[in-house]
């Protein structure tokens, strides 16, 4: 049966008005267009449930000396397209290539390459699929596939073609806007774990939940699972690679779709990346199990059980990444390793789980332990070019980026202070603090009691003094990065005992002055139109 463009062209309308949320308003504090409408896989309307995607299966028809084919055919709308096979430990030897047909134009595209993903990511599991990395191609109708050279080809190869609204575009052409409320019940809030996961010492990134990007909950039935040594040492960066132009409108829709695929096309328990990062510089909540804990994602083969990932949607192998999306990154990378006192110019020491070699060549053996910068790209893991010929050099400036980093009082009138510590006080309060960060890249640091300056200093100093009354008080130090990123501690408790203090309010009297006639020593106006002020204490000195 032949499928119409313009059925095609409808789910680039139906799919924009069942999204979850405005996430260009998001991101630069905009709606949307002037006239209201809404753009194609848009998340800018209001959906009382979450965005029920699908995944479409065509066969791929083998030709013998290890080709196979799927001949250019109309199909059924969809966003995103890979290639997938029964055994997941099955190689393709050879080339993958697919091309898709504009919904909107009836344009076919350039053949496209697709990788072959690492089947492993998500551990052994019922159900697991061979498959390659997914790619982004926008609204299309129309599909075809071939596999050349590659000797004996595994069995079960198919097309999964994913459509991130397919609900909306049936309800679409039902007449339907799709806005009534979803099949299935959306949570009144974010589900996450009961215990708080650990505070940090950089600020949280806003971040769009799962719940406002639609994520399909009744895909996920197993719960999410986190890091076994519950810390996250190093970040990973990512690009989604082969993406086709995108408008951060569409950027939900991109997400959901890796989602699905993920899923029903990898057969993993989830979305793989723990972070996902648009040109606009919107954050995604990836793999669910709360956006503040040590979640174990399927991203970086070998490495998973110790790190986080962030992974941009975007080709970034010609051109590097926004400016926008490099300072979603750092704050990501900031926050999560300013959980577990990282930081992203440092590194880490991690364990191996796999033996592989990197796309360096570098080689790896499954538990020995190696060294990597905290904020690495994918390829420092594994052999992929992953994120990108122009991307990964940005990491290294990107590093630079962060507030001051692994920031912590280190004592509280000479006694050693740890986080959550309680420690005995006077009246006179002597703070001394650490940080991993150059003194160069700081600016200045203040020593907060209950929430406000008492005192200030310059980026040099890593010392200040206060005076607090009776009782109890929280003690924290803020740094402010000559960036104007802005860090600060973990809170120390002070127990304070002034006793027997009396304070007397004194009538003010006049000491001296800068003018004559006035019955007190005239002062001499110094450098700087500085007056120097003589005061005696009670006791004389």
């Amino acid at each position: 049966m032949k499928i119409g463009r313009a059925r095609g062209t409808a789910l680039a309308a139906a799919l924009g008005v069942v999204a979850v949320l405005g996430i260009q308003g998001v991101a630069s504090g905009t709606g949307g267009s002037d006239e209201g409408e809404v753009s194609p896989y848009s998340a800018r309307a209001r959906e009382k449930g979450p965005v029920a995607g699908e995944l479409h299966k065509l066969a791929l028809k083998p030709k013998g000396r290890g080709e196979a084919v799927l001949s250019q055919q109309d199909t059924e709308p969809f966003g995103l397209l890979g290639v997938s096979w029964t055994d997941p430990e099955a190689e393709v030897k050879g080339r993958i290539e697919a091309r898709t047909r504009d919904a909107d134009s009836g344009k076919w595209s350039k053949w496209v390459v697709l990788e072959q993903a690492e089947s492993g990511l998500d551990g052994k599991r019922p159900g697991l699929r061979g498959a390659t990395e997914p790619v982004w191609v926008g609204p299309s109708d129309g599909a075809e596939v071939r596999v050349t050279g590659g000797g004996t080809l595994p069995a079960g190869m198919e097309l999964n073609l994913v459509d991130p609204g397919a609900g909306a575009a049936k309800a679409k052409k039902k007449g339907d806007l799709g806005l009534g409320p979803a099949a299935f019940a959306l949570p009144a809030v974010d589900p996450a774990p009961t215990t708080p996961g650990p505070e940090s010492t950089a600020p949280r990134p806003d971040v769009v939940s799962r719940v406002q990007w639609g994520a399909d909950e009744s895909l996920n039935n197993e719960g999410p699972i986190y890091l076994p040594g519950g810390k996250i040492k190093a970040v990973f960066v990512h690009h989604t690679a082969a993406t086709a132009p995108y408008e951060c409108s569409e950027s939900a829709a991109i997400v959901r779709s890796l989602h699905v695929y993920h899923v029903q096309g990898n057969g993993w328990r989830d979305l793989g990346y723990n972070f996902l990062v648009d040109k606009c510089g919107t954050v995604f909540e990836g793999r669910q199990g709360g956006v503040d804990q040590p979640v174990q994602g399927a991203h970086t083969y070998g490495w998973n059980a110790e790190s986080t990932s962030v992974s941009v949607l975007g080709d970034y192998t010609t051109a590097g990444a926004s400016t926008a999306a490099l300072g979603a990154i750092s704050k990501v990378a900031a926050y999560k390793l300013g959980q577990y006192d990282g930081d992203m110019s440092g590194t880490a020491t991690l364990t191996a789980g796999a033996t592989q070699a990197n796309y360096f060549g570098k080689s790896y053996t499954a538990g020995q332990q190696y060294e990597f910068k905290s904020l690495s790209g994918h390829r420092d893991g594994f052999n992929t070019q992953c994120p990108g010929n122009a991307l990964y050099p940005q990491l290294e400036a990107l590093r630079q980026t962060g507030p001051a980093a692994q920031l912590k009082i280190a004592s509280v009138n000479g006694a050693t202070a740890t986080p959550g510590a309680t420690l005995p006080s006077g009246a006179a309060l002597t703070v001394d603090w650490t940080t991993s960060t150059a003194t160069g890249r700081l600016s200045k640091f203040e020593l907060l009691v209950d929430g406000e300056a008492t005192a200030v200093t310059d980026g040099a100093a890593r010392r200040a003094t206060a005076v607090v009354t009776d009782g109890r008080h929280e003690v924290r130090v803020r740094a402010t990065a000559a960036n104007g990123k802005v860090s600060t501690s973990l809170a120390v408790t002070v127990e304070a005992e002034v006793k027997g203090a009396k304070f007397v309010p004194l009538a003010p009297k006049r000491l001296m002055d800068t003018r004559e006639g006035l019955g007190v020593r005239k002062g001499p106006v110094g450098s700087g139109e500085v007056v120097t002020l003589p005061v005696t204490a009670a006791t004389g000195t």
